[in-house]
This record gives structure tokens, C-alpha cells and sequence, in this order.
């Protein structure tokens, strides 16, 4: 098997914290995200494992730029074991009677578009040798719908849940395995588009990308003939 891993979204938050969390343990990480300078953040917090960290500007929600982008990455790193999708977007204008066309195709590309792009791109490799890993980071509100996400964030990562539920229903025989974690409140950068952004009292009870991390980690970490099909994981206190 190969130590190869693709995460989606690791400029900050989950996406970031678990690029780097594989890279200290040794596997080599390609992380995609569309600005240029948030990913080198990324690679520097990697400190002396930086060296495992390759990024590589992409919008997932762009099939032709996933094309390329994937045609690159196996270029570099050979075969990929697994993929992370962890890319999210969001809107203050996210409830059903201001929620614009725009807003709402852009969360849908962003969220779960792009994650059945990467899916489409790294699952042959995959099934070739019999192996992989897919990690699809879902949300709590795709669970147990909720006031705080809008439709189209709602809509997107039940979509992804589809996504894991086929790979595990159509690629299983091929020793193919998919968890889609739901998340409760995180304190991450997209809180800060939220319609009424929450204050410092409530995030210190939020989970931080580095708990959800951990979990992806842990996934990805046991033996390949297990497969956690879903989690949820929620903050103890919730706000």
C-alpha cells in the first residue's frame, strides 16, 4: 500500500489540520484549495514534515482543473490510497428566500460536486490494485437538518453522503472503503459567514479542526478489512 494521500479544502480548518496530521505521520500529502497562499500556510504548519506536503491550486468544483490536477499529483506522488474531501463553502445568504442561483450552484460544486470529481479521478487507481480509502466530511445538519446551515450547504452534504453509501455498496468487492463523518459546530474560518457569527464564549465549546482530524485519521489508520460507514460527532455541550 501505498502511503499517497489527497485532501480537498486544506488551507484551513479540518482540511488543513488533517493534511498535516497524515504528514506527521509519514505520508506524503497533496492538498488542493483554490487560493495559493493559504495552502503554503499550510505546508509551512507542517513544519519538519513540510517536506510532505505538496500543494496544488485547484476549485474542485471545476471538473477540467480536478482533471488536471489529478493527472499532476500522480505525476509527483504515484498511486493515491486515499482521499479526503473536506472543501466546504457557504453563503450569508443561505436561507430559501435569499438564496441566490449563484450562491447556491457555487455551495453545490464547492461541497459535493467536487468531491464526486476527485472520487471519479482517484477510484480507478483504487479498484487497479484493490485498495483505498475515502473520507467525505459531511456535517451535522445533513443528519438532523438544521436553522444554522442553509439549503444549499443542507442539500450538498447530504449529497456526499450518497457518494460514500455507493462507494461502499459498488466498491466494497474491490476492497474500497468510504466514511462520511457528520460534524457538529466547528470553530473554523467559515464560521465567519454565517448570518450571525457566533462569539468567542460559544466556540470555546465547539469542536476544533484538530478533533475531527484525529477522527479522520483514525479511519484511515484501521485495518483496510474495517470500514467505519458513518460518524457523527458532535460537541458534548452544544450551543
Amino acid at each position: 500500500m501505498s502511503k499517497n494521500a489527497v485532501v480537498t479544502g486544506a488551507g484551513s480548518g479540518v482540511g488543513q489540520a488533517s493534511a498535516i496530521m497524515l504528514a506527521q505521520q509519514g505520508w506524503k500529502v497533496a492538498i488542493l484549495g483554490r487560493r495559493a497562499e493559504t495552502l503554503e500556510e499550510t505546508v509551512q504548519q507542517a513544519g519538519e514534515h513540510s517536506s510532505n506536503v505538496s500543494p496544488f491550486v485547484c476549485d474542485v468544483g471545476n471538473r477540467e482543473q480536478v482533471a488536471a490536477t489529478a493527472k499532476s499529483i500522480t505525476g509527483k506522488l504515484g498511486d493515491i490510497e486515499v482521499l479526503v474531501n473536506s472543501a466546504g463553502n457557504n453563503f450569508k445568504e443561505r436561507y430559501l428566500p435569499d438564496i441566490s442561483d449563484e450562491n447556491y450552484h457555487q455551495t453545490i460544486d464547492a461541497n459535493m460536486n467536487g468531491a464526486f470529481y476527485l472520487a471519479q479521478e482517484f477510484l480507478p487507481g483504487m479498484r487497479e490494485r484493490k485498495s483505498g480509502t475515502v473520507v467525505n466530511v459531511s456535517s451535522d445538519s445533513a443528519y438532523e437538518p438544521n436553522l444554522k446551515a442553509g439549503v444549499a450547504y443542507i442539500m450538498s452534504k447530504m449529497g456526499i453522503t450518497g457518494l460514500s453509501r455507493s462507494i461502499n455498496c459498488e466498491e466494497g468487492p474491490n476492497n474500497i472503503r468510504s466514511c462520511v463523518i457528520y460534524p457538529g459546530e466547528i470553530d473554523t474560518p467559515l464560521l465567519e459567514k454565517r448570518p450571525v457569527i457566533p462569539d468567542d464564549a460559544r466556540r470555546k465549546f465547539m469542536l476544533t479542526s484538530e478533533d475531527v482530524a484525529a477522527t479522520i485519521v483514525h479511519v484511515i489508520n484501521l485495518p483496510q478489512r474495517a470500514v467505519l460507514e458513518t460518524i457523527v460527532m458532535r460537541p458534548t455541550i452544544r450551543g
